[in-house]
């Protein structure tokens, strides 16, 4: 538990060496999705007094269906659109890695404090994309930052119309 406990530490504190670490170690899975579930209970936790109850369990399913969407994405663009000569990445170093770039989120539990939420939501959002692009930058080689920054950025452009699509299709409105 220790070793878990000074990951997080780690991540959040934007540690490169731990996201080499987790992205080397393949025992580390368990982790990174430990990690994506505590920060989505972390987020209902902070925002239950608006949002009610059910809202942890709905956000914690989601939380764990976007990371796996999300690396896949990544790892796509990162891989086949925008690799480096040095580029070398499959699809579990990006799920721990990116499963580690959630540790920020753990501070959205202090949500639940009234006259908080916003900016502890806003902090934690912008935390865990700075982590998000080290995490990328390290599983994917990279040797700068803007490569990084580019999939990121390429990847969400990707989700948002995956999501559009899937919800024009079941006729959702948002």
């Amino acid at each position: 538990m220790n070793i878990f406990k000074d990951r997080i530490i780690r991540a959040a504190k934007l540690d490169v060496s731990l996201y080499e670490e987790v992205e080397a170690d393949k025992g580390a899975m368990g982790q990174a999705m430990g990690i994506v579930v505590l920060s989505s209970l972390a987020a209902g936790i902070g925002i239950i007094s608006s949002a009610g109850i059910g809202v942890i369990l709905m956000g914690t399913v989601s939380a764990l269906i976007g990371w796996y969407a999300w690396s896949y994405i990544v790892y796509f663009v990162g891989t086949r659109i925008l690799p480096e000569p040095q580029t070398k990445a499959d699809y579990g170093e990006l799920l721990r890695t990116i499963g580690f770039s959630s540790s920020p989120g753990l501070i959205r539990v202090f949500g639940i404090i009234p006259g908080l939420t916003g900016i502890v939501l806003l902090t934690a959002s912008v935390w865990m994309l700075i982590a998000m692009v080290i995490a990328v930058r390290q599983a994917l080689d990279y040797s700068g930052t803007g490569r990084a920054v580019g999939v990121c950025v390429i990847g969400w452009i990707i989700q948002w119309i995956i999501l559009g699509l899937l919800f024009y299709i079941l006729n959702i409105s948002i």
